[in-house]
């Protein structure tokens, strides 16, 4: 280990998208929190005669971001879910940073006061449904590059239009509900 006084992390996104079992082999061994270092390091599968065994040092974490949300993905293999911890984090909106980078980067405060307040009653919404629930709430970096000032609006009402509606449309397939959504977030 060349440099065991130094953290490393390791960020693997969407990390539900693959077979996993497949995609980490013996590595799945390795991961586990008591089995790090070189007293448990493995010839690997691939391995040739010359090579060093393979170990994961004690300082190297593994974080991996999924999407609840995808209905495509398989579910994530026992053996690997047991080799990570799992925190679900939600949106922001109602965080005190939010509101602080919002308006430091110039974001009026009255659409900062929108957002969260029109966002959070979306999120309430597709929390409560019985189909969607909290994997399907609605993040809060759709709004991080917002422009300041004047153009503010007109860009928060784009994302509004075209990001966020579209993907309203669908949860809700008949688009009732998206149409009634994207009437209460646009800003006049």
């Amino acid at each position: 280990m060349a440099d065991p006084g130094r953290r490393y992390v390791f960020i693997i996104d969407e990390i539900n998208r693959a077979n996993l079992s497949k995609v980490f082999g013996e590595l799945l061994m390795l991961i586990e929190n008591d089995k790090r270092g070189a007293e448990f390091a493995l010839e690997l599968a691939y391995s040739t005669e010359s090579d060093d065994r393979f170990y994961v040092p004690a300082n190297v974490h593994i974080i991996g971001l999924m999407n609840t949300a995808d209905r495509s993905l398989a579910l994530v293999d026992y053996a690997l879910r047991r080799r990570f911890d799992f925190f679900d984090i939600k949106p922001g909106f109602d965080s005190p940073q939010f509101s602080t980078f919002m308006i430091g980067r110039g974001v009026p405060e009255n659409l900062v006061a929108h957002i969260r307040q029109g966002m959070a009653s979306l999120n309430k919404a597709i929390g409560e449904d019985r189909d969607l629930g909290n994997g399907f709430l609605i993040g809060h970096s759709f709004f991080w590059d917002l422009p300041s000032e004047e153009a503010a609006d007109d860009a928060f009402n784009s994302v509004v239009e075209h990001e966020i509606v579209p993907l309203l449309r669908e949860y809700w397939y008949d688009g009732s509900q998206a149409e009634e959504w994207r009437q209460r977030l646009l800003k006049n």
